[in-house]
């Protein structure tokens, strides 16, 4: 077969360096001769010798060397274990497929149908033997190729598809391993036809149009990398591995089960479904393995899923390396182990866990071992669950599968095989096995019918079906190319049309039919639209282990309604409970997680949220912080409203502080009714009643003012009850300050020649109240008019409440007030500090210097307890000090009064009052 050179070197850039072929440099022509070498010749790179390649390729022909390709300078020899001086008729027997049949157009099939490829020790001392497979042989695969050979035949008897046309097959066994994959590959692209073509045309007698296969990933990778530049498209039925939908490195890739990709996200969505965060997982060193396990960590890792340990291992590993991925699983603390595993590496490493005791553990599978019923043996798997492919119905598939006659099993070597292995029986006369035992033949009483084995297990067609749907999907690419629709609705295929495998391929990128209520189409990576069945493995009561649909999962539905679960799940050891797997257990409202140091994100301890803030899910990374007005209830878990503190009238403190600011107000009520009655006794008149009067009055409006600072705050609350305070208290101070001067002044004018009582009658002392108060009255009028007092809401000193206060608007307002009224207070005090030692039986300076005295004391000790008293404390000590230094005045300047008034009627008399004593007399 001659292929361009473009063709050739892209062969040889795929091979070099995986080692399926060797490059080598000619040290001279090659000759005859060279079949007499023991060595292998893989490639040789021809010099010109003023020889053409052709002439060269039949040379080389003659001596019994199979060319696969050839170009002007380069020739690739086929089959690298054959010796040189072997026959083409030999060739030709290593290489024939396992089940054949001619066709107009021919579909090449490759299935694992035996576990291994036969090995040999080479010791380059005598001949290689061919390439073969071996062990044990896979039913379920021998299914898969039965049934392409069943659609095949429903084909060919359809009047409607490919009408006239004969499909033909070659079916070969890859046994699942890359070189017998590489090897089959060669043979359905260039045939075993030893003639060459030297003219334009190559023989395309052994050709196939398309490729049905393989089963596993890595094999259909190693296939593609051969197939691919000659344009041939293949289907895989069984291939998932994500890596195959890039169309730069596989371009003639097409399948049509679901890739790796979509049943990664479909797992991990499993996974975080049912709130497992730490697991363990196995793969299969390979690539369906490699790549399945890589997209699924990713996935995973957006689902927050934590993966406790990560193994690989090959049922060609040695058993060493399956013992320590076995011992792992048992040592680990993940319940949750996923198993992106092949069905023959996933057979060897729960033999292995079958050999010893283990703990139970929950199993996630992929869909190549969990739905393989071989599998359903091993009991440790109980509860497995996991996604297959959507169960199918194929009619008359089981009917075609178990028409096996004797003659028709006899003529197939792998029917035979499979037909002894089921029934433990040889057919034809028996043999001795070589150990002294005659084998039991077959008698005819095998009954097909009764066999309990994969292969007619037909209840749950799920790959098979993607065969199926891989034949039908070729079938309809050659039919739009060889047939055409004519007027008359009839359909006219052209079967001597010389059809390309490119053909094919530009054909199969536009497929879209339906076939037994399943539709067939790929999009722009060659990838079918992904659904998948969630499979249960549940015990039955008669102890029988069997697979159950319990869901199902559509990658084209929104992330929330891709997962369906629709029947309950029995979960390992036959419990009805979904177990639990987190290396952590979830951290409750009120807490947010905190990783562990050098652990995974899903290792972690849960630390209650700080200081105002919350967490109301389970499993929070981070704290919320409170609104402003809000904070955190006891469990933190939720933000409730900030209670509202202020002075209240119905709390202890204020119902005291209110009771002590009424019943001040009713003493001197009391007290100016006393002295009204008794106006015109001497001890009144002597001591300026209407000054009196006034002073009795101001100090009741220093009482009642001190409710105005209890209740909530209000605007008008706050403007009035720091101005009517500080009007009250300096009409008070005012009043105490007239009555000192008119002692002085009293004193003063017994003097011989003095008249000073003229400059400060009546009038003027009324003048000097008023005149007093009127400065405090403009100070605060400014106050009120350029930045008034106002509510707020103190969020600062306390956390977790809010305090209503009033705040002063300007501070120098404020202090203004006061300080105006300390000032009037200091100047009252000096004053009655000189007349404290004037004679008279009742000398009120002295009463009104103590008075004073305990005024300032209250007011000065009042600034550093305002200034530090945290919220309502504030108000109280406010008013604290307007009631004692109210209190203060009154006792001392009224109280002796009323006694003497009351109780001392001998005492209130102008001649006692005019008594001289001396400077020690008290009273």
């Amino acid at each position: 077969m001659i292929a361009p050179k473009s063709t050739i070197y892209r062969i040889i850039k795929n091979f070099k360096e995986s080692g399926s072929i060797v490059v080598k440099k000619a040290s001279g022509r090659p000759t005859k001769s060279s079949k007499r070498q023991d060595h292998l010749l893989k490639l040789i790179q021809l010099r010109d010798w003023g020889t053409t390649s052709t002439e060269l390729a039949q040379e080389w022909q003659q001596a019994g060397v199979n060319l696969v390709v050839m170009a002007d300078d380069v020739l690739i020899f086929c089959d690298f274990n054959i010796h040189m001086e072997k026959s083409t008729d030999t060739l030709q027997k290593a290489f024939r497929a396992i089940i054949d049949s001619d066709g107009d157009f021919v579909i090449g099939g490759v299935f694992s149908i035996h576990y291994y490829m036969h090995t040999v020790d080479h010791s380059y001392t005598s001949m290689p033997e061919p390439l073969q497979c071996t062990g044990r042989m896979d039913s379920r695969e021998l299914r898969y190729s039965r049934a392409m050979v069943f659609a095949v035949e429903e084909i060919n008897n359809s009047s409607y598809l490919l009408p006239g046309v004969t499909l033909g097959y070659q079916l070969h066994d890859s046994c699942a391993s890359v070189p017998m994959a590489v090897k089959v590959a060669f043979q359905l692209a260039n045939g075993l036809d030893p003639m060459f073509d030297t003219g334009e045309q190559c023989s395309g007698s052994a050709t196939v149009t398309a490729i049905v296969g393989e089963s596993a990933s890595t094999p259909t990778i190693s296939m593609l990398r051969i197939t691919g530049p000659f344009g041939i498209p293949q289907v895989s039925h069984s291939s998932t591995c994500a890596c195959l939908s890039d169309k730069k490195q596989y371009p003639t890739f097409f399948r049509t089960i679901p890739s790796d990709q979509f049943q990664a996200a479909a797992l991990a969505h499993l996974i975080r479904h049912f709130g497992w965060t730490w697991i363990g997982a196995v793969r299969s060193d390979s690539d369906y393995g490699n790549n399945g396990m890589a997209a699924f960590l990713q996935a995973a890792q957006e689902e927050g899923i934590c993966v406790e340990y990560s193994e690989a291992f090959s049922r060609t590993n040695p058993l060493s390396r399956v013992q320590r991925v076995a011992d792992v699983i048992r040592s680990s603390t993940a319940q949750v182990v996923i198993a992106f595993v092949a069905s023959g590496d996933m057979r060897i490493l729960l033999e292995e866990m079958d050999r010893l005791p283990s703990p139970p553990r929950q199993w996630i599978g992929s869909e190549t071992w969990v739905t393989d019923p071989d599998m359903l043996r091993f009991g440790l798997c109980a509860g497995a669950i996991g996604f297959g492919i959507q169960r199918s119905v194929i009619p008359g598939l089981r009917d075609f599968l178990l028409d096996l006659s004797p003659q028709k099993v006899s003529n197939s070597p792998l029917l035979t095989e499979f037909w002894e292995g089921a029934f433990g029986c040889r057919l034809g006369i028996g043999n001795s096995t070589g150990v002294g035992v005659e084998e039991k033949v077959c008698d005819d009483s095998e009954d097909i019918q009764q066999l309990q084995a994969p292969y007619t297990d037909t209840s749950q067609l799920r790959v098979t079906n993607m065969v199926y749907k891989a034949v039908y999907a070729i079938a309809h690419a050659i039919h739009s190319i060889v047939c055409e629709e004519r007027e008359n609705s009839t359909v006219n295929c052209d079967k001597n049309l010389n059809v390309k495998p490119t053909q094919v391929l530009e054909r199969l990128r536009t497929v879209n039919f339906s076939r037994n209520g399943y539709q067939v189409s790929f999009d722009a990576n060659g990838d079918p639209v992904a659904t998948y069945e969630l499979v249960n493995w549940q015990i039955r009561e008669s102890g029988k282990m069997e697979f159950v649909t319990v869901g199902r999962y559509d990658a084209s539905m929104p992330p929330d309604q891709r997962l369906d679960i629709k029947r309950e799940i029995t979960w390992v050891k036959n419990s009805s409970h979904v177990p639990v797997s987190v290396c952590s257990e979830s951290c409750p409202p009120g807490t947010r997680k905190a990783v562990q140091k050098g652990k995974p994100v899903c290792c972690y301890d849960c630390i209650q949220c700080a200081e105002g803030e919350i967490s109301n899910n389970t499993d929070s990374s981070d704290c919320l912080i409170c609104p402003e007005e809000y904070w955190p209830n006891a469990e933190r878990d939720r933000c409730i409203l900030k209670p509202v503190e202020f002075l209240s009238f119905h709390e202890v403190l204020g119902i005291i502080l209110t009771a002590c600011s009424v019943g001040g107000a009713c003493l001197a009520i009391a007290t100016a009714t006393v002295f009204y009655r008794h106006r015109t006794s001497a001890i009144v008149r002597a001591n300026n009643s209407e000054l009196s009067f006034l002073l009795l009055f101001s100090l009741a409006m220093c009482f009642l003012c001190s409710l105005t600072f209890i209740g909530r705050p209000s605007e008008w609350s706050c403007m009035l009850r720091h101005t009517a305070f500080g009007i009250t208290f300096v009409l008070c101070i005012s009043c105490v300050l007239g009555k000192t001067i008119v002692v002085l002044m009293a004193f003063r004018a017994t003097l011989p020649g003095s008249n000073v009582m003229k400059w400060f009658g009546p009038p003027q002392q009324r003048l000097t109240v008023v005149s007093f108060t009127f400065v405090q009255a403009l100070i605060c009028t400014l106050w009120l008019v350029l930045s008034p007092p106002f509510p707020i809401k103190n969020l600062t000193t306390y956390k977790e409440k809010i305090i209503l206060e009033c705040d002063v608007g300007s501070a120098i307002g404020f202090w203004a007030v006061l300080g105006y009224i300390g000032l009037l207070s200091l100047l009252c005090f000096v004053l009655a500090f000189l007349a404290r030692k004037l004679p008279d039986n009742f000398n009120e300076a002295k009463f009104i210097t103590f008075s004073m005295l305990i005024f300032c004391a209250v007011w000065i000790t009042f600034i550093p307890a305002y200034v530090s008293s945290p919220g309502k404390l504030t108000v109280a000590v406010e008013i604290f000090a307007i009631i004692t230094s109210s209190f203060g005045l009154f006792f001392l300047l009224f109280v002796p009064k009323c006694l003497i008034i009351l109780f001392r009627p001998e005492k209130n008399t102008k001649k006692h009052l005019m008594e001289k004593t001396s400077n020690d007399t008290r009273y």
